[in-house]
């Protein structure tokens, strides 16, 4: 078994594995990593290349696989989850992988469709949607080779541990990784299934070691939810008051508890934003979304700006969730801080950030500008209503136990935030060097 870390080992996205068995080459996700840019930007006219995407590394430099020839080699591409850090990259990269069928959970590839049709892409490569906990043969591989997509718990839904089982052990990969006990949508990690793979032989795990330094949970969704609950309770907005909330638009769990508190506040619930449309129409087309019928989705400018100056003349009626909360360059917030649109915030108008910062240089410096030129009006922000979706010490500990891999490789991040996995795995017996091991991108190793 031969492996290529070709993104996402020393940053926080273009997460992309290459893994060899004998002649045959498996590819596990292909992501985004744009700094400043979560969601796909909400200017329709924005339009990348897999050349401008090079340019500024905004996707994995899949170029390495060309120099050994692997890239010829390539059997399937896996998907694990729905988010542009993983799957974004597939409109720029697939075309290079024509014989590859792609694999993904029901939500992940409805979003892929949506991706490419953004993009304007059209590929030539076969698309099978799986369930979580499913098992599945490789078309055209040579001998016993499976994939299994193993049900996980994340911010998103539909998320999946892949595990790739054959003569060689299985090849587990753990990105990403949080084990919420308490969903509130959806069904816990599935944990007998990873203890029966741990007891058949695990030859090496990938592991989202993002929050590998920190001992504290993240908590689960419940808690989320409970935030928000008290969130809502603290805004009690008069009829002269907006009241706005934003979150990550993929986080269809997320966007379910939202809804179920603003239909207790009694005003029309709007969703704004392409990216926001894009996931509530994706999770509704996979039957996920059981808020539907409570909310209107907006997504076009003009109508937007239509119903924002309705918003602006009736403030008490209507609740928003849009898109924003990084601050990102033509989302609703940033409009409307702008003075971009016909709406503008008002003292005492309430806003919820049901999301964190993410921790870019970019990210960090756009939110701070957003919240400073929201506090010098008065709008009264609430900020990190939040669990993030990434296992911290605890679960990653549960993580060895319950698959007991030969080599463990942090992933999902800096080598700062991986380094703390390699001391961890030493609590288990692991070695540096021997049998747990930093990659850099475009790295190859062979076990």
């Amino acid at each position: 078994m031969e492996i290529c870390c070709v993104g996402g080992f020393e940053e926080v996205g273009k997460n992309m594995t290459a893994v060899k068995v004998g002649e045959d080459v498996f590819l596990f996700d292909m992501g985004f990593y744009l700094p400043g840019v979560i969601e796909l930007q909400e200017d329709p006219n924005v339009e990348y290349t897999t050349r401008g995407l090079r340019r500024v590394g905004g996707i994995p430099d899949d170029r390495v696989l060309d120099k050994n020839g692997w890239r010829e080699k390539v059997k399937a591409i896996f998907i694990s989850h729905a988010h542009l850090d993983h799957v974004g990259g597939v409109p720029f990269l697939a075309d290079r992988y024509p014989g590859a069928t792609i694999f993904g959970t029901p939500f992940t590839m409805k979003v892929l469709d949506s991706l490419l049709e953004d993009a304007h892409i059209h590929i030539s490569n076969e698309l099978k949607v799986v369930q979580p906990n499913s098992t599945h043969d490789i078309k055209n591989a040579k001998g016993n080779i499976k994939v299994e997509f193993v049900h996980a718990t994340h911010s998103t839904i539909d998320c999946a541990y892949i595990a790739l089982h054959t003569d060689e052990g299985v090849f587990f990969y753990a990105l990403d990784l949080k084990f919420d006990n308490h969903p509130t949508m959806g069904a816990p990690p599935n944990y007998s299934r990873l203890k029966e793979i741990g007891d058949n032989g695990v030859k090496l795990l990938i592991v989202d070691s993002l929050y590998s330094g920190t001992e504290k949970k993240p908590g689960g969704e419940k808690i989320a939810e409970h935030l928000l609950e008290d969130a809502f309770s603290k805004a009690k907005p008069g009829k002269d008051k907006a009241f706005f909330i934003t979150t990550f638009s993929s986080h269809i769990e997320r966007l379910n508890n939202i809804v179920k508190f603003a239909k207790n506040t009694n005003r029309e619930i709007i969703f704004l934003g392409r990216s926001l449309a894009k996931y509530v129409d994706c999770a509704i087309k996979v039957g996920k979304c059981p808020f539907q019928k409570d909310i209107k989705v907006i997504k076009y400018r003009g109508q937007i700006n239509s119903i924002l100056k309705r918003i602006q003349e009736n403030r008490g009626k209507y609740l928003v969730v849009c898109t924003g909360h990084q601050g990102e360059k033509n989302s609703i917030l940033d409009r409307i801080a702008r003075g971009d649109t016909p709406f503008k915030f008002h003292e005492g108008d309430n806003l919820i950030f049901s999301s964190s910062v993410i921790p870019t240089e970019v990210n960090i410096i756009a939110r701070k500008k957003l919240d400073e030129k929201l506090r010098r009006i008065g709008v009264k922000l609430q900020a990190d209503v939040h669990v993030h979706g990434h296992g911290s010490r605890e679960d990653l500990r549960e993580t060895l136990e319950l698959l007991r891999p030969k080599h463990v490789i942090p992933a999902h991040g800096s080598l700062e935030q991986e380094t703390p996995m390699i001391d961890l795995a030493k609590e288990y017996g692991y070695k540096f060097g021997e049998t747990s091991h930093l990659a850099s991108n475009g790295k190859f190793f062979d076990f």
